[in-house]
């Protein structure tokens, strides 16, 4: 079998929900995450992981152990874009002084740039493909973003033409050896 790699973003936050950006801000999942992310566990039973990896931040291990993974291996290769001084705004409010800001074409003060996102990634894409089996990452709207055009050969600014809603599963393989998405924002 060729290497696939599963991607579940985690289930709801207050700051997801507001469209704020979250990242190094360590919130729960709300009610109504919870609920959603053990709605996870019946599509994901049964399936085969060579390989489980979360993001240390408690939204996406609590997705994991409520989807019936609670032995995920955490990775810090797998938290979300840092966002710097725009952490728990709005695009809306960022663009108050920034016209036309979005995560993937302007910088983030204080935060990371997408090839430093990409370069985390990669190494995930590097372990999900030597794992020679599924691999499953749980973790967050952007820097999942990221590693589905870093496993496609794109650059990681090419993560923008891929919307990823909370509690969704998405899956990466191939066809013919050419890196393909087999699911999206499922």
């Amino acid at each position: 079998m060729d290497s696939e790699l599963w991607l579940v973003r985690h289930g709801a936050t207050e700051w997801s929900a507001a469209s704020r950006h979250t990242s190094v801000t360590d919130l729960p999942l709300l009610p109504e995450g919870e609920q959603t992310a053990l709605g996870l566990r019946e599509r994901l039973a049964g399936v085969d992981f060579r390989l489980v990896l979360t993001s240390p931040r408690q939204r996406a291990r609590r997705t994991a152990d409520l989807a019936g993974f609670p032995d995920a291996e955490v990775t810090d290769d797998l938290v979300e874009w840092a966002y710097g001084d725009y952490e728990g705004l709005t695009t809306a409010q960022i663009r108050e002084s920034v016209a036309g800001w979005t995560v993937w074409t302007h910088p983030s003060p204080g935060g990371e740039t997408g090839s430093a996102v990409a370069a985390r990634c990669d190494r995930v894409v590097t372990r999900a493909r030597e794992a020679e089996g599924r691999t499953l990452a749980f973790a967050h709207g952007h820097s999942l973003r990221v590693l589905a055009a870093r496993w496609l050969g794109l650059p990681p600014e090419d993560g923008r033409l891929l919307r990823l809603d909370t509690a969704t599963v998405s899956v990466l393989g191939f066809e013919r050896e050419t890196p393909v998405v087999l699911r999206w924002n499922a």
